[in-house]
């Protein structure tokens, strides 16, 4: 038989409610307000993605976004160093087309209309591919030496920064704009 003037008996005994009471406290808060705990947190979560997504009104600072990329330069193309293919080369197009949406679509349009750079309609029939090549994988040089391409910083106001780009990847995105021109 226990003796209730053991002093044991009511230190365990105490123990035990707190216990029971911060069960239940527990499942109170966790019923009425984790919920509420939750949704401010998903919306904080949701607000801190949203804001960082460039808006179609934001330009897109690529010269930020390519600081930390080593340039690569390409040795010049000469007239005769670059052979079209009749008919296209559909793979290359395909290719064409996923370096034209990653790294070019952001400042040239399909179209003859200016973005940041000036549309693609229509450039194969007024420049060279050697030109196409050169001012992709050289903008440097060819923003040096041609005064097309100089123009061409006149009239956008944005000088061309480099993508990179080796001298197949360059032949690829020729092969797509050809076909956007209709060859």
């Amino acid at each position: 038989m226990m003796d209730i003037t053991d002093h044991g008996y009511w230190h365990k005994y105490i123990c035990a409610l707190k216990t029971q009471m911060s069960f239940k406290h527990l499942k109170s808060i966790m019923k009425t307000k984790l919920p509420l705990l939750l949704f401010f947190f998903s919306a904080f979560m949701i607000e801190s993605c949203v804001s960082k997504t460039p808006t179609h009104k934001e330009k897109l600072d690529l010269q930020e976004l390519t600081k930390n990329q080593p340039e690569e330069h390409g040795t010049e193309v000469k007239p005769g160093d670059i052979q079209l293919t009749h008919p296209l080369n559909e793979q290359w197009v395909a290719d064409g087309k996923s370096i034209y949406d990653v790294k070019c679509s952001s400042c040239h349009k399909l179209t003859d209309e200016k973005l940041v750079g000036p549309g693609w309609k229509g450039v194969t029939k007024r420049r060279s591919p050697e030109w196409i090549i050169n001012m992709v994988t050289n903008v440097d040089m060819m923003l040096e030496k041609d005064p097309v391409a100089q123009r061409l910083l006149e009239d956008c106001l944005v000088r061309m920064p480099n993508q990179n780009l080796n001298r197949d990847e360059a032949r690829k995105v020729l092969e797509f704009q050809r076909k956007n021109d209709g060859e």
